[in-house]
């Protein structure tokens, strides 16, 4: 096991996540990647997306990945990614692109409707993922 992905969104489900994934990649000697998604499409139903609006998207998710990254300790090869568009949809597409070994992700994100044992989200990539899924609460 060499890549790691790892979904995050500043939620404590994807903290607990953070902190799970750090110990595999220690046990392991595996890569940490961090992926953020800005949910569009979400915005998009409340807003006409200007600029600003997708510059306040853009540093949320800076913020969220510079979180994480701090968590890793010094001797972890560590990436930050940032994408734009439907969660479940660009965390596969992104795993399958980069050969990803492992995606970890908390059971529950920051969504506005929370699933009612996993997330819609998290529930969608074990369901689909070609690589295993660990899921953290």
């Amino acid at each position: 096991m060499k890549n790691i992905l790892v979904p995050v969104d500043g939620s404590e489900g994807s903290d607990r996540a953070v902190t799970e994934a750090i110990s595999i990649a220690e046990a392991c000697e595996a890569k940490l990647n961090f992926l953020y998604v800005a949910n569009i499409n979400q915005l998009a139903i409340n807003a006409c997306l200007s600029d600003a609006i997708l510059e306040a998207v853009t540093k949320a998710g800076n913020v969220v990945l510079d979180r994480a990254m701090e968590m890793v300790p010094s001797g972890i090869e560590k990436e930050a990614f940032s994408e734009t568009g439907s969660p479940a949809v660009v965390i596969l597409d992104f795993a399958t692109s980069n050969d990803m070994d492992l995606i970890v992700m908390g059971s529950r994100g920051l969504g506005v409707v929370k699933g009612v044992l996993l997330g819609s989200v998290s529930q969608y990539i074990v369901e689909q993922s070609k690589c295993p899924v660990l899921v953290v609460k």
